[in-house]
């Protein structure tokens, strides 16, 4: 298992990409998260964040952005840590678990109760592994994963939530592989050559996609990863040069110049072919997701709708590309649970930038 601390399209493709667009303990003040709106980062936040996690490493429990300043939270165990995270010009604060400590939780999870309905992953903000349990999730294996979270004390702690974890593939629509609907995330590139990624449980199902039912074929499948990851590639056969944006569902498109990991407490958007964008915040990072037909690892939680048909789109913040949609238990009024696989794994797997 992989550990780590961490749209349509545009233009020519607003056919593809949008389409395609296929155990408790008292609470601390550590262990709080704060109560405000998510955050905005900076651009520098996201170098920043990835300067403190290469420098650190295992020396941080994780970091998420202040939902007032928008500034980058270094969470610590030890003085050393805390020097050299002050030194590269983040806010520090000193916490009681450290990443190993959270890892050997969320691998005890991954042992003893790798329930299809479950999910877990690291919030940095609360510093415990945040659990979800679905609504599919039986009283005797709720039983179960209670009984090994009660083992692991307040490193952990369990939330029921409506819904059922599941992939959002969705028969019939705008992008058709195989019979199904999925939506592009970003429009990539390698040497000349023009690419979208979408999610590899969409990419799983079919080689060809089209922009309509029985339509021509406009991209082939030149690679898929599902479950462990969930990321795929179609490379474009129609002969179009697609823009570089995500498609905003209101006459307007957003670029996307960059790409980076998400940091927990920041605001981001969603964009998919079912329900067009929708805004959330990252919760944890360093997901697993216990899918029916498989897990997937490494994933990122946020409160953003989705549906059915959204698998591939895009999240992202700003012009910063950010994930992959994989999928959801549902959605409350405005409170989801989207699930991202994050982007810069899939570009470093396929060798491919945004643009």
């Amino acid at each position: 298992m992989r550990r780590n601390s961490r749209a349509r399209l545009g233009v020519s493709l607003l056919l593809v990409a949008g389409a395609l667009g296929l155990g408790a303990a008292p609470s601390t003040a550590a262990d709080t998260p704060p109560a405000a709106p998510s955050a905005i980062p900076a651009p520098s936040a996201y170098a920043l964040d990835a300067a403190v996690e290469r420098q650190l490493g295992a020396a941080t429990a994780g970091t998420y952005l202040d939902a007032k300043t928008g500034g980058l939270v270094v969470t610590v165990t030890t003085d050393r840590a805390e020097e050299q995270a002050r030194a590269a010009g983040a806010t520090v604060r000193r916490v009681a678990r450290s990443a190993a400590q959270l890892d050997a939780a969320m691998a005890t999870l991954e042992a003893e109760a790798k329930i299809t309905g479950t999910s877990w992953g690291v919030d940095p903000r609360t510093n415990r592994v945040a659990v979800e349990a679905d609504s599919s999730v039986s009283a005797r294996d709720m039983a179960r994963l209670e009984a090994v979270a009660e083992r692991l004390g307040s490193a952990v702690d369990i939330k029921r939530v409506p819904g059922v974890f599941h992939r959002e593939v969705l028969g019939g629509g705008a992008i058709y592989g195989g019979g199904s609907r999925c939506s592009a995330a970003f429009n990539v590139t390698k040497g000349g050559a023009r690419y979208f990624v979408t999610a590899g449980h969409c990419t799983n199902i079919s080689a060809n996609w089209s922009a309509s039912s029985g339509g021509s074929v406009v991209g082939v499948r030149e690679g898929t990863s599902f479950p462990t990851n969930d990321y795929g590639i179609v490379r474009y056969t129609d002969g179009s040069s697609p823009a570089g944006t995500v498609d905003l569902y209101n006459g307007s498109t957003q670029d996307i110049s960059s790409a980076a990991n998400a940091v927990v407490g920041q605001a981001i958007k969603k964009s998919g072919s079912t329900t067009k964008v929708t805004s959330g915040t990252v919760t944890a990072v360093n997901v697993t997701v216990n899918y029916g037909d498989g897990p997937v690892y490494n994933m990122v939680r946020t409160t953003a709708c989705s549906a059915g048909g959204d698998s591939g789109g895009a999240h992202f913040a700003g012009s910063v590309a950010l994930g992959i949609h994989s999928g959801s238990s549902g959605c409350s009024g405005t409170a989801g649970s989207a699930i991202h696989q994050p982007v810069t794994e899939a570009l470093s797997a396929y060798g491919v930038t945004v643009y």
